[in-house]
């Protein structure tokens, strides 16, 4: 069983199952927390709907699949906020892929596409409950830090430098 990770246009039907699959579990997971439900199905197509992708494709950003054994399995968003700071974005593997390597794979992937952008660094932001998700970050040596927007969304902030030397 292997992995293998390639760019994948942000219109895509592998990237829109994908998104759909990822909006779903996190927007479940933040209305389970804050209000006792799963999302319902008019919210999630709207959110859905209004959020395509776009600034995931060429010139400023990418889109990244990670395939295992052929079939898609997660994926990965970079998008240029400015010249030298990249973020990282729409991290996800499909529950039954985790636990097999891929995340790692796909920032790691997602880190060169950065740098191939001209990122010097990444940031990204993520929420509480994404336990999986924060110490994924920090495994992979991203630092939590300060926030560096105000989505309402985003409870921790983090930072990881992509080139060395960096302060």
């Amino acid at each position: 069983m292997t992995w293998t990770i390639a760019p994948e246009p942000f219109d895509s039907p592998v990237a829109a199952a994908l998104w759909r699959a990822y909006y779903t579990e996190v927007s479940d997971r933040w209305y389970l927390r804050f209000e006792g439900r799963r999302t319902g199905p008019e919210e999630l197509e709207r959110e859905i709907a209004a959020r395509t992708g776009m600034e995931l494709g060429p010139p400023g950003g990418q889109l990244l699949v990670a395939w295992y054994d052929g079939e898609p399995a997660g994926s990965a968003g970079v998008r240029l906020l400015e010249p030298a700071t990249a973020e990282l974005t729409r991290v996800f593997v499909y529950e039954g892929m985790r636990g097999k390597g891929g995340a790692a794979l796909l920032v790691a992937a997602a880190e060169d596409a950065a740098r191939s952008l001209g990122a010097e660094r990444m940031i990204l932001d993520t929420r509480t409950d994404l336990v999986e998700a924060r110490a994924l970050y920090a495994r992979l040596g991203y630092t939590e830090t300060g926030p560096h927007n105000d989505d309402r969304y985003a409870e921790h902030w983090f930072r990881k430098d992509l080139v060395e030397g960096l302060n």
